[in-house]
């Protein structure tokens, strides 16, 4: 299996409910680094995976429609505990769509898989893994 993996970085504040989440209940900020990795079995016709350059933008485009927001405050994520495990799949699901619909190339088109990666600190990052 080959991958390339690409990085960003995401602001946003939220809060949490439930008690498992302590004073994370209350509004607090969170900085993560952003890793997607893209993978398929076989290289394309250019001996690479995907465009890292292309991977890089609509990385870029994706993590900047959650950027510098309150998600409290955006209604798609309405009564929903906006965890660091669920923002990874939000971003996995946004850049598998836009690998769909071309975003990526044509070469795009032998990715079997992404899997996000948001890194809440040095110590601790939760991750999301999908097929294409």
């Amino acid at each position: 299996m080959f991958s390339i993996t690409v990085r960003d970085h995401l602001m946003i504040a939220h809060s949490f409910r439930g008690e498992v989440f302590g004073p994370a209940q209350r509004l607090h900020g969170a900085t993560y680094l952003v890793d997607a990795t893209f993978r398929r079995t076989e290289l394309d016709d250019d001996n690479i995976v995907v465009d890292i350059g292309l991977a890089t933008t609509e990385l870029g485009a994706v993590v900047g429609e959650l950027n510098y927001r309150n998600l409290d405050d955006e209604d798609e994520f309405a009564g929903t505990n906006t965890s660091t495990e669920f923002l990874a799949k939000v971003v996995a699901d946004r850049l598998a769509e836009r690998i769909h619909k071309g975003a990526l190339g044509e070469g795009a088109k032998g990715l079997t898989g992404i899997t996000v990666t948001l890194h809440e600190s040095h110590i601790a990052w939760a991750s999301y893994e999908r097929d294409l």
